[in-house]
């Protein structure tokens, strides 16, 4: 299993084989495309992450091991590839680990702190920040 670090590596080496931030944006958006979609059940107010413009629902599910397994969909192509980037990096990963990490460093490693319009990044942020409520939450359990 990678670990965030490491994940974040290869999304950014990912990145910077595409020359521009069109096609940036094309390859966040088929990320995002190839997320398992939830169920309508899973589409639910407990599930729903607040501070998104956009409609975006995240399903936490603690593993055995100890892992967290996040599942995420939303109703908007670049914020459902942002969904993406967010589980490949943290997605079966310790809550630990997942607090140990500074998302706002990835944000800015991969560009996206500098590309995104200023209401997909307070919703990035808030989708960060759920993930990191919830990973929070199975420590104190």
């Amino acid at each position: 299993m990678k670990t965030i670090d490491q994940e974040l590596t290869d999304l950014a080496e990912e990145f910077d084989l595409l020359d521009d931030w069109e096609e940036r944006y094309r390859y966040v958006i088929e990320l995002g495309r190839e997320l398992a979609p939830l169920t309508d059940a899973e589409r639910n107010e407990a599930n729903k992450v607040r501070g998104c413009a956009s409609q975006v629902w995240l399903v936490t599910e603690p593993q055995a091991d100890g892992r967290v397994i996040f599942r995420g969909d939303s109703d908007a192509h670049i914020v459902r590839g942002l969904i993406a980037v967010l589980l490949r990096l943290f997605s079966g990963k310790p809550p630990a680990a997942i607090l140990a990490f500074d998302p706002k460093d990835a944000f800015e490693r991969l560009g996206l702190a500098g590309h995104l319009s200023a209401q997909r990044s307070n919703g990035l942020a808030s989708m960060a920040a759920r993930i990191r409520r919830d990973s929070e939450a199975l420590t104190a359990a």
